[in-house]
């Protein structure tokens, strides 16, 4: 699982490297063939496409069609500043995506889950129940096959192992969370910076002019609301997930405490 994740981050960051230097390389190429289109009203939008087309890359092309020249013009206002959101949001992404795997295959059916293993403890076939809970994924399971390994010395042996197996299990589950954090802090700090060299910007031109036009501000203006805005749009759909997990992990965390307790309860009556 870890190596997938590797994998998908270091493809993603490839893809948005290439993406960068696509973006701002040098275009303009002449046209070699010389040939001129013909002077008609029929293919007027045609030879402004093919025109415009020419002077990009072909992986600028690709993501511009993909996400629309819009969302472009707007990354590359948004000066430098938007390369560091733009990490963080691909960061949040592969995490997010890591994190709904993860979790997926530790979520299990616990009422199942007791249907099978309690009728086996109340038989006093800890051997059979250990080998059922080893070949069932999950947390819950691993922390009551921990304890049902040590079943032969009583009791309190199996809560301790129960406890040390559920420690191990719970970081397991907040893995991930720190880097989430990271993105929701980061990514709208990143954005105010943006906007204070946007501000900056524009105050030195209106020195550099000697006197307030809007048409002199506008850009430095434009920099600093398009970096704010990036930074809060990354910052949302981040913490959003991240209650969204937080709350997945707790209704694991609960079915793990119900697990050990009936666990302890049925060896207590047998």
């Amino acid at each position: 699982m870890k190596k997938r994740f590797l994998n998908l981050f270091m493809l993603v960051t490839i893809l948005t490297l290439l993406f960068g230097v696509s973006l701002y390389a040098e275009n303009g190429e002449t046209d070699a063939t010389g040939i001129t289109p013909p002077d008609s009203s029929i293919v007027n939008n045609l030879e402004k496409s093919i025109e415009d087309s020419s002077q990009v890359g072909g992986f600028e092309a690709l993501i511009r069609k993909l996400l629309g020249n819009d969302f472009i013009d707007l990354f590359t206002k948004g000066g430098f500043a938007m390369w560091p959101i733009l990490f963080l949001l691909i960061w949040s992404i592969a995490v997010i995506i890591y994190k709904i795997i993860a979790l997926s295959y530790a979520r299990i059916n616990i009422n199942a889950f007791f249907d099978k293993i309690i009728p086996l403890l109340k038989e006093k076939k800890y051997k059979e129940a250990a080998n059922f809970c080893a070949k069932t994924k999950g947390p819950v399971a691993a922390i009551i096959h921990a304890g049902l390994l040590k079943a032969d010395r009583g009791v309190d042996a199996v809560e301790k192992a129960m406890e040390g197996a559920g420690t191990i299990e719970m970081a397991f589950l907040e893995k991930g969370f720190i880097p989430l954090s990271t993105v929701i802090n980061l990514a709208p700090m990143l954005g105010f910076f943006g906007t204070l060299v946007g501000m900056i910007e524009a105050f030195a031109r209106i020195a550099q002019a000697g006197e307030v036009d809007p048409t002199i501000v506008a850009g430095g203006i434009n920099m600093a609301l398009i970096t704010s805005a990036a930074g809060l749009a990354v910052a949302i759909p981040a913490q959003f997930f991240n209650n969204l997990l937080l709350g997945y992990v707790d209704g694991l965390v609960l079915d793990m405490q119900r697990g050990s307790e009936k666990v302890v309860e049925t060896l207590i009556e047998n």
